[in-house]
């Protein structure tokens, strides 16, 4: 049996009685067995901000960048070993466990190439420099600084490897040290990830520690120099943010929670036009990659009235080829859910859906012996109904919503999800397009816009680039990730320094008046 351990201090260690089982999901066999009981939380902070952080912010941000380089080097190195890990413990096809894993490297290695272009000074400049007075020379200068204290990262069990990456790139090229908190059911992984990282010796003692069990009492530690980012559920994300340790250190503190993200057929689009296409490739990529465990997946389709039998016999047809069971086998392609709760969770929401609705495709019935299901489209008798925007199933499982077609039933419909991550719409029509993008822009981080001229040339909507903000406001937890440079937005503190502009200019290298 293996003992996944934790990584702090310096040092590898093994938690307390009782242990957490970490099974298989394809047959519910335990693997490993994981405990973070009785460590020393506070001691891995203090080593954070002691040790880690004063060591990342002696080098620049290109020095930084080269760290994260050629850690996405080593984990690439260990790629096929891990998918095989990731198959195992997470339930992962071959195709869903690359794109996690691929997922760490790729935004380890973007954050890497930004980074190399920062200038060698230990703050950014955020704007030009400011006229404060009557003549130049009284003179503003924002920064962007350096936080001096640890970066606490709890991590969703979903993407067990692109969690850690996503989130530790932009902290390390900022100059904040990070502990890790890795959820339970995919510890392995992410244990795997952070062995390698570890016994490279790329990172500066203390600037990297991993948790694999519960996170404890590690909020009670926190100080106002701290920041933690979390990915969950809303509930937990609501417990993370009203914590005592988070309430009274005034630390930093980013959710990224559910989403009913939304994907809105425009009643110009024929079903023999490329667009259509493109609506019904998206839709089946986000109700099998990774089993619709992905928090930009898909969870409302809202198809005008005229074309609903259209879509559900389309797409119902796509799904039923998608091949259904164990992920080590060839062809799957919908693995496991990541362990029996979420099954359980999952076969209890499809029912409340279809209370609601009509089950067009899948259902909830168990597909041999481990937790899967089938990709389940449910068929609302009322695309108003509460349900359908206010319960989310972390499974393979949408809802389709008929609508008028009308620009402003479609935002109201999408807005009603409180807040999303991405809202993808399907187009040719340019004004339509305008009012509802512009109209759903306020709930959500990202809006993806698909249209004929778009076909093979865009990627899926719920494929997150470093590149782009991840995030979005109300449900989706008010946080905000990656996005190029802003990533590091987080991890830094803006600092306007007034004075007289010959030493702010001289000392700061602030831009000139001109």
């Amino acid at each position: 049996m293996i003992e996944i351990t934790n990584y702090l201090c310096g040092t590898w260690q093994s938690g307390m009685d009782p242990k957490l089982p970490v099974r298989d999901p394809r047959d519910g066999s335990q693997i490993a067995s994981t405990s973070s009981e009785g460590l020393d939380f506070g001691a891995a902070l203090a080593h954070a901000r002691n040790v880690g952080g004063p060591a990342l912010r002696a080098l620049s941000f290109p020095e930084r960048a080269k760290l994260l380089k050629d850690l996405a080097a080593a984990i690439h190195e260990r790629r096929e070993e891990l998918i095989e890990i990731s198959i195992q413990n997470g339930g992962s096809t071959r195709g869903d466990a690359k794109f996690d894993l691929d997922g760490a490297t790729g935004t380890l290695a973007a954050y890497a190439s930004f980074g190399k272009r920062l200038p060698e000074k230990p703050y950014l400049h955020d704007g030009d420099g400011l006229q404060l007075g009557r003549t130049p020379r009284y003179w503003g200068q924002h920064l962007w600084v350096p936080r001096e204290g640890a970066a606490v990262h709890i991590n969703a069990f979903n993407f067990p490897a692109w969690g850690q990456g996503e989130k530790m790139a932009t902290a390390i090229l900022a100059g904040m040290p990070v502990i890790q908190r890795s959820a339970p059911q995919t510890s392995l992984i992410a244990w795997e990830v952070a062995k390698t990282i570890v016994e490279s010796g790329i990172l500066p003692e203390g600037s990297y520690q991993f948790i694999a069990g519960q996170p404890g009492d590690l909020l009670d530690h926190l100080e106002g120099q701290d920041v933690v980012a979390f990915t969950g559920s809303a509930t937990t994300g609501r417990v993370v943010r009203s914590s005592a340790g988070v309430v009274n250190s005034g630390a930093r503190v980013s959710v990224e929670a559910d989403s009913l993200n939304a994907h809105v057929l425009a009643p110009d689009v024929e079903s023999d036009s490329d667009a259509y296409d493109q609506f019904l490739a998206n839709l089946v990529t986000d109700l099998t990659q990774k089993a619709g465990q992905k928090c930009t997946a898909v969870r409302r389709i809202l198809v005008p009235e005229a074309m609903v039998n259209q879509v559900a016999e389309d797409l119902s047809a796509q799904l039923g080829r998608q091949k259904v069971g164990d992920p080590a086998e060839s062809g799957v392609r919908v693995g496991a859910l990541t362990d029996e709760a979420q099954f359980e969770r999952a076969v209890e929401g499809i029912g409340r859906l279809a209370e609601q609705g009509s089950i067009v495709c899948g259902g909830p019935e168990r597909v041999g012996t481990g937790a899967t299901i089938a990709p389940t489209l449910i068929r609302a008798n009322d695309g108003a109904a509460d349900v359908f925007h206010e319960l989310e199933v972390f499974a393979p499982v949408a809802s389709l919503l008929p609508y008028s077609g009308e620009a402003g039933e479609a935002i109201e419909l999408v807005r009603r999800g409180g807040g999303g991550l991405v809202c993808a719409l399907y187009s040719n029509d340019g004004d339509w397009t305008e009012t509802v993008a512009l109209g759903v822009a306020p709930f959500h981080g990202r809006v993806w816009i698909g249209s004929d001229r778009l076909q093979g040339q865009g990627l899926p909507p719920s494929l997150v680039l470093p590149s782009c903000v991840h995030g979005g406001p109300g449900r989706a937890g008010g946080g905000e990730e990656l996005g190029g440079l802003r990533g590091l937005e987080l991890y830094m503190q803006r600092v306007c320094v007034q004075g007289f502009q010959g030493f702010v200019q001289k000392k700061l290298g602030a831009p000139s008046a001109s």
